[in-house]
């Protein structure tokens, strides 16, 4: 896992360390690791360009101490003051190398530079950059050479990763003895590039995190063993479809077989069970006839062990109803798409025991939760916490990062995924798959997060399968790319699409 901590712990942490340490210590770990990140992007440090963005805080410091260093191994060094103040400290030494503070000439440094060190705010930075910061972060940005943000890039809310207003895109943020939940969420995630993290001592001072995001290894799925049958192997019932969604029926359906349910249960409408019959042979299928139904219309379908609700079901008095019998169980549930819909207005279906998952994006959490859709993504951190404790369930909020949340536990976010998941029909193969784990007999905060993984790694797979630029996807795409994708957690590698370590070059230069 990679664990991630909100400022005011890190805060902490540093100062319990710095109170072991010699004045200046932990200052100095800082520099000499991002001076060595710095080091291996140049294809020579001798002769090398590099320019200082240097604000008044820490990050100004650690930036012209990694710059002394830089310029002690032959680069030419200009620091750019932004503030009103800069480190003594710092300058000094970047002086004492030869390196120096440029009194004009700023933009035209910036522009030649081939490398640019951010340090124009730190970790504690919110709102908006203000002048001149903003206008450099705008130059760093839309320059030639390599950006590299010290800590976080500024502008960049380390706590949550909002934007509000200007801010660096870096290429390689180099980021301090743990990472800050802000660059692992968007928006504030897409301006960082490469993620370093230089170990600076704070591990026995950092308190539980309160972000993680899975790596390969994390990601455990059910495994049949020697005495494994289908019913031990975890049996997940679907409702889903109608007259109006039979895609989603095929799909959900197809998610769960191929997320490894041992049996898969479909039960809708005559149309979508005559689609998921032709499509998938294997599911076994219960015809329900139209109107309202009681909770006993479940004896028809069978035993479970966890069910999957929602998807192109309607949202009538019919499916109400359908949803009301599945969340009086006491089986795992998870709700999706039209389910979420009925919950909205129907939340006292929550008040249960059994674990339940609901899967919404921005404008379904809006309604389940009386936000506005534009202030869920500005800040999903907060609101997917929010949501977890107020409707008593484990949240998957979907959008550009995925977030899984419980209360009272460490936010999972999804590293994996892709734009190209932006297509109807791939929520569908999502609740099918979650529905599979739950019903081999993961927790539902873990399944939630592992079938997210599986399903944003196989839309990858799907989209770029030879590495080369990605290509359209549909939700069948990402069905055929599931076993592959199993098979590549299973390996427990690194993540087959994610980009080299210290890659030199972001999508912001194309």
């Amino acid at each position: 896992m990679r664990y991630a901590h909100e400022v005011g712990k890190v805060r902490a942490a540093e100062r319990a360390l710095m109170a072991r340490l010699p004045d200046g210590a932990l200052m100095q770990r800082a520099a000499a690791g991002l001076a060595s990140v710095c080091a291996h992007l140049l294809p020579a440090v001798y002769g090398s360009r590099v320019v200082l963005l240097v604000g008044g805080g820490d990050n100004g410091g650690d930036a012209l101490y990694a710059g002394a260093r830089l310029a002690r191994r032959g680069a030419r060094v200009r620091a750019v003051q932004a503030g009103s103040t800069i480190h003594p400290g710092g300058l000094a030494d970047l002086r004492a190398a030869g390196g120096r503070l440029l009194d004009s000439g700023a933009e035209a440094a910036i522009a030649g530079a081939d490398l640019i060190i951010d340090g124009l705010t730190g970790i504690g930075g919110t709102g908006g950059l203000r002048e001149p910061h903003a206008r450099y972060a705008a130059l760093a940005s839309e320059s030639a050479g390599l950006v590299v943000a010290c800590d976080v890039p500024s502008g960049v809310d380390a706590s949550t990763g909002r934007v509000e207003g200007a801010a660096v895109h870096a290429d390689v943020t180099v980021t301090f003895g743990t990472h800050k939940p802000g660059l692992l969420i968007d928006p504030g995630a897409a301006r960082c590039g490469v993620v370093e993290l230089v170990d600076i001592g704070l591990g026995p001072d950092l308190p539980d995190p309160d972000v993680v995001a899975a790596r390969p290894a994390d990601i455990a799925p059910p495994e049949p063993r020697p005495e494994s049958d289908k019913y031990r192997r975890g049996v997940v019932g679907i409702l889903a479809g109608g007259d109006q969604f039979t895609g989603a029926a095929v799909l959900s359906a197809g998610g769960a077989v191929r997320g490894g349910a041992g049996m898969v249960r479909f039960a809708s409408v005559a149309r979508p069970v005559e689609l998921v019959r032709q499509r998938w042979p294997e599911v076994v299928t219960t015809v329900i006839e139209p109107g309202r139904h009681d909770a006993r219309v479940l004896e028809r379908i069978g035993r479970v062990q966890a069910w999957v609700a929602g998807p192109g079901l309607g949202t009538g008095d019919a499916a109400e109803a359908l949803l009301e019998a599945v969340l009086t169980t006491d089986l795992p549930v998870l709700v999706d798409a039209d389910g979420l819909t009925v919950l909205a207005r129907r939340r006292d279906l929550l008040r249960r025991a059994a674990p339940t998952v609901l899967t919404p994006h921005a404008g379904e959490l809006s309604r389940l939760v009386a936000a506005a859709r534009e202030d869920i993504e500005a800040a999903r951190l907060d609101h997917v916490r929010r949501a977890a404790a107020e409707l008593s369930a484990t949240v998957l909020l979907k959008g550009s990062t995925t977030l899984v949340a419980e209360q009272d536990r460490p936010v999972r976010v999804n590293p994996t995924g892709t734009p190209r998941l932006a297509a109807a029909g791939t929520g569908d193969v999502l609740s099918g798959l979650i529905g599979a784990l739950l019903a081999g007999g993961m927790p539902a905060l873990d399944a939630a997060a592992a079938g997210a993984y599986l399903h944003g790694l196989a839309a990858r797979l799907a989209s770029a399968p030879t590495l080369g630029p990605e290509a359209p996807i549909s939700a069948q795409d990402v069905l055929e790319a599931l076993p592959t994708t199993f098979r590549a957690v299973s390996a427990q590698g690194d993540d087959p699409l994610e980009p080299p370590s210290r890659a030199g070059r972001s999508s912001r230069h194309g």
